[in-house]
């Protein structure tokens, strides 16, 4: 059987029309699917199985969650481009987009609302995983020399741009937690020096608060594991490094430890090396060096330095 009849026989279901049509915008796990398609698991799950081994979806598992999307390379990736906008003006088609939207909107709201809740005991929490690691001094170590503008996504508390300071002219924290953004401005208002070289600033990954080019380093530190989608965080950074700037990404190595979803509010388990290159290489980087580090409640880092290009 050639591919393209192959194709054609997946989607021949308005169901899996459905599916293709909104997991070609989204990556959504089984459960959300359901909610959005209003049936049982059990009938979602067969057609989702017939989508992916006909080559049109790709299937990740997560821990105990599996995540589906639409395929982004070959023979299927090209019939989806196809074929998906015959189906633009479809109202049923829409209400799935939107409500799918709606879920990854309340994701993000609600990673805000479990940084602002534990943004008091957040130092606490971080010592427990890292134990004596000091994940600010490596961060600081791999900055270059002259740095100008130095980013910190997803700053936190402040423990990394306090460090910063006094290696770059200016330096910029960026988080989406306005109680972590007050944290950072009353730890840095402790340190000897200008303050006026520090900006915090409210803003989301997904559309960073700074100018094209702005920055010359950039960190992200344990912050990539909280997102829905880490490769649109990482395309955006690319826009406000200079070429050639300098990104440090420090996060989990691949794990299985479901508890960490509730204690940490992580979305993903991890990020094995392989996978963290791969979605740098997509965003627009090349990779330096990667080191992996083990730390507490047997985790380790991956701390990858990466090049934008």
């Amino acid at each position: 059987m050639s591919n393209a009849i192959r194709y054609f026989k997946a989607l021949s279901d308005e169901t899996r029309l459905r599916l293709a049509y909104v997991l070609d915008r989204y990556e959504l796990s089984v459960n959300e699917l359901v909610s959005i398609l209003e049936m049982g698991q059990s009938r979602v799950s067969r057609h989702l199985k017939i989508l992916t081994e006909a080559g049109l979806l790709n299937s990740r598992r997560d821990g105990l969650w599996v995540f589906y999307s639409s395929v982004r390379e070959g023979e299927g990736a090209a019939f989806l481009k196809a074929a998906m906008p015959f189906l633009d003006d479809d109202s049923e088609m829409h209400a799935d987009v939107d409500m799918a939207a709606r879920i990854i909107e309340d994701r993000a709201l609600k990673t805000r609302q479990f940084f602002n809740t534990i943004a008091e005991h957040w130092d606490t929490l971080s010592r427990e995983v890292l134990g004596g690691f000091d994940l600010a001094g490596a961060v600081c170590a791999r900055m270059p020399e002259g740095c100008e503008v130095a980013v910190d996504l997803g700053c936190g508390t402040g423990l990394v741009l306090e460090r910063m300071r006094g290696r770059a002219r200016q330096i910029i924290g960026v988080d989406g937690s306005p109680r972590m953004l007050e944290l950072s401005r009353r730890r840095l208002a402790g340190v000897e020096g200008e303050p006026e070289n520090v900006s915090l600033r409210i803003g989301e990954l997904s559309h960073l608060p700074l100018r094209d080019c702005e920055a010359d380093f950039a960190s992200i530190n344990m912050v990539l594991h909280h997102l829905s989608n880490p490769e649109n965080a990482l395309a955006e950074i690319r826009r406000v490094l200079r070429p050639g700037g300098l990104l440090m990404a420090a996060d989990f190595d691949r794990h299985n430890q479901e508890r960490m979803r509730l204690d940490y509010g992580d979305l993903w388990l991890g990020f094995d090396e392989a996978t963290m290159t791969k979605l740098l290489h997509s965003a627009g980087f090349e990779v330096v060096s990667c080191t992996r580090r083990p730390v507490e409640q047997e985790l380790a880092l991956n701390l990858t330095l990466a090049r934008r290009l």
